[in-house]
């Protein structure tokens, strides 16, 4: 395993998971504010915006572990 490869996605990972999480918990209040359409659906599209802020994050692991590969002896692909 490459540590240092692997300390680097993880870090970037939890410094932009913060970020996306935030913005989608935020995001679902805001709107559920903005249209006054109460707490319940306020939670619901907290959710759905967390789902969808769980597969940004699915697809920034694949590419980041496509680029720095966390095995040693394996190549990344070019493009």
């Amino acid at each position: 395993m490459n540590g240092r490869n692997a300390i680097t996605i993880v870090s970037m990972m939890v410094l932009v998971g913060t970020e996306v999480f935030a913005v989608a918990i935020a995001a679902g209040w805001a709107i559920a504010g903005l249209f006054d359409l109460g707490d319940r659906v306020g939670h619901v599209l907290m959710g759905v915006f967390s789902l969808f802020a769980a597969w940004i994050m699915l697809q920034l692991w694949r590419r980041a572990t496509s680029i720095e590969p966390l095995r040693t002896g394996t190549v990344a692909p070019r493009r």
